[in-house]
């Protein structure tokens, strides 16, 4: 879940480039409950009544941090092999989950605490998924799956081990845990357990 890449020009962007990256920084180092709308026009260095009157509250900047990562051009990759392609995925996941500061596991706690973050949160989950469709139908193509295969649940199946172990289970990242995730998604898949259902 990076932050915006794609940044156009004109003072109303700059304004808010500005400011979204003092949220991802502000909370990345204070968490939600240090997160205030204050802090963010300082860091920012906008005046804080710009900042209430575009984001209105917390909420809006956390929201409009989600909606503005779904503007990236960020792809999947693209290996050549369902379980290369799962592997780095997850690894990507997990450089994320584990980065500093920690900014991705921030914004999923804030999204518990916010509603306005926890809609915006579920429209970028929706759009990573579908990004994410092209490694199952390649699979597909290339003979790997079978004709039919649930990409959504697939994915689900594949990156859950990390979100479990690092976000539920709090645990240090486990070096082996996005490829022995990653393979065993992928055998499941070739066998048809997320095929449609009989």
């Amino acid at each position: 879940m990076p932050p915006p890449q794609r940044r156009p020009g004109g003072r109303t962007a700059r304004i808010r480039a500005q400011v979204l990256d003092a949220v991802l920084a502000e909370l990345g180092e204070h968490g939600f409950d240090g997160l205030t709308m204050e802090a963010v026009a300082a860091r920012a260095g906008v005046h804080r009544a710009t900042v209430y009157r575009r984001w209105n509250d917390v909420g809006g900047l956390l929201a409009d941090v989600l909606d503005a990562a779904s503007g990236d051009d960020w792809h999947p990759p693209d290996t050549g092999s369902l379980e290369d392609d799962l592997a780095a995925l997850n690894q990507e996941i997990q450089d994320a989950m584990t980065a500093r500061p920690p900014v991705m596991a921030a914004l999923i706690a804030a999204s518990f605490r916010s509603e306005k973050a926890a809609d915006a949160q579920q429209r970028l989950w929706e759009d990573r998924y579908a990004r994410c469709e092209s490694v199952v139908s390649r699979a597909v193509q290339r003979g790997e799956l079978p004709p039919g295969t649930d990409a959504r649940r697939l994915l689900i199946a594949a990156t859950a081990p990390l979100y479990h172990q690092l976000v539920l289970l709090r645990t240090p990242p486990d070096p082996l845990l996005p490829r022995h995730a990653a393979r065993t998604a992928a055998l499941a898949a070739a066998a048809g357990a997320f095929g449609p259902p009989r």
